[in-house]
């Protein structure tokens, strides 16, 4: 991430300590993440100790209370730092947002004992979180899922195998939904799982076209025991738990996409200035200027859109719909701006010299991610029309 791409960025911020908040994103951002991002992504590297920083710093549990080690910042600030993060490397960007995913049920639905013993540690604590909901046959139809817990006493015991999981194999807590009762969405509950718990084991992370330095992996649990105490929520309201997260983790997945968005954009810049063709820079070029224009304009509408969703949350007002429109256009709006990237930079844009092709490779994963593009329309549709008729 240039520092051009980052400071054409004028946010509007509520407060100062959420300025100053910002700028030491930023700083972090250009001195610790962006410099290694495009080598530690070609070779595979999980940038852990990033996110010991990150926790260090205050900064994994932003939108959370600070009784428990949160920062006490509104999602219109989170979902910025996110975008900053993002811009500088996605697996950043995107680990905290399901960093941030995996507290959800502990803070939102745990009782006072689980948050006073859990969360200082998960927020603050160095600790890094996972979110278990989707398997092999259970993506978007996720209230199908097939991974039990079986109550034995004051202990359950859990079976199953959850699939393209984040941080797989690297948590320290996995937060897990599975099957306590009968099918369908009723039937769901949360838990709380140690990332050393006896019987979990990852498989081999997922060779990935993009965000290489984030592990996706399956999780197989096996016989895994943990006791009731690690129970979050009532039995059955697990997938009510499962919803609620995600509509905040929308959120995440859209600031992220304008992150990326924003820096293909600066980069893009960047080049058309300094590029000479027929004795000019191609930036003089009409047909050029006006694809930057474009691509800026979608910038800008999107990160409007994420805001205004995030500004309902913080209100305590319904922002579904709003989530589901912001991931869907912000998402959209990275592949198109990254795409449009590329070919501003021609030959060397297909190249790895230039941090644009791993850009667009990146975003695409966004369009899939916690929710498909398609389940966003569904999800949209249904607040307009109404259910669909069986």
């Amino acid at each position: 991430m240039t520092d051009r791409a980052s400071h054409m960025v004028e946010r509007r911020l509520p407060t100062e300590e959420s300025r100053e908040l910002l700028a030491l994103v930023r700083d972090i951002a250009q001195r610790e993440i962006a410099p290694k991002a495009a080598e530690e992504e070609e070779a595979g590297l999980f940038p852990r100790e990033i996110f010991s920083l990150l926790s260090d710093s205050g900064l994994l549990g932003l939108p959370y209370d600070s009784a428990h080690g949160g920062g006490d910042q509104p999602y219109e600030v989170y979902l910025q730092v996110l975008e900053e993060l993002a811009a500088a490397r996605l697996t950043v960007g995107l680990g905290v947002s399901v960093h941030s995913l995996a507290c959800h049920a502990v803070a939102g639905y745990g009782t006072d004992e689980q948050r006073a013993e859990h969360l200082p540690a998960m927020l603050g604590g160095g600790l890094l979180g996972a979110y278990c909901l989707s398997e092999p046959a259970a993506g978007s139809d996720a209230a199908s899922l097939r991974t039990k817990a079986v109550r034995d006493g004051d202990d359950w015991v859990i079976t199953g195998t959850k699939a393209w999981i984040t941080h797989g194999g690297v948590a320290d807590f996995y937060t897990v939904l599975a099957r306590t009762g009968v099918e369908g969405a009723r039937g769901i509950t949360a838990f709380l799982v140690p990332g050393d718990a006896e019987g979990l084991n990852a498989a081999v992370p997922e060779k990935k076209m993009g965000m290489k330095g984030s592990p996706t992996a399956q999780l197989n649990f096996d016989g895994v025991r943990i006791p009731d105490a690690r129970r979050v929520g009532e039995e059955g309201q697990g997938f009510a738990i499962a919803l609620s997260a995600l509509d905040s983790g929308r959120l995440g997945i859209a600031a992220c996409a304008i992150g990326v968005a924003q820096a293909a954009l600066g980069e893009a810049i960047d080049y058309a200035a300094g590029r000479q063709q027929f004795g000019r820079p191609i930036a003089d070029f009409q047909g050029l200027r006006f694809m930057l224009a474009d691509m800026a304009t979608q910038i800008e509408a999107g990160r409007a859109l994420y805001l205004e969703a995030a500004r309902l949350r913080d209100a305590g007002k319904p922002f579904s719909r709003q989530a589901a429109m912001a991931k869907l256009f912000c998402t959209d709006t990275a592949m198109r701006v990254t795409v449009d990237a590329v070919q501003v930079l021609g030959g060397y844009g297909y190249t790895l010299d230039f941090p644009v092709e791993r850009l667009m490779r990146e975003a695409k994963v966004l369009q899939i991610v916690e929710g498909t593009n398609q389940i966003q329309r569904m999800v949209i549709a249904r607040h307009l029309a109404g259910p669909e008729t069986r």
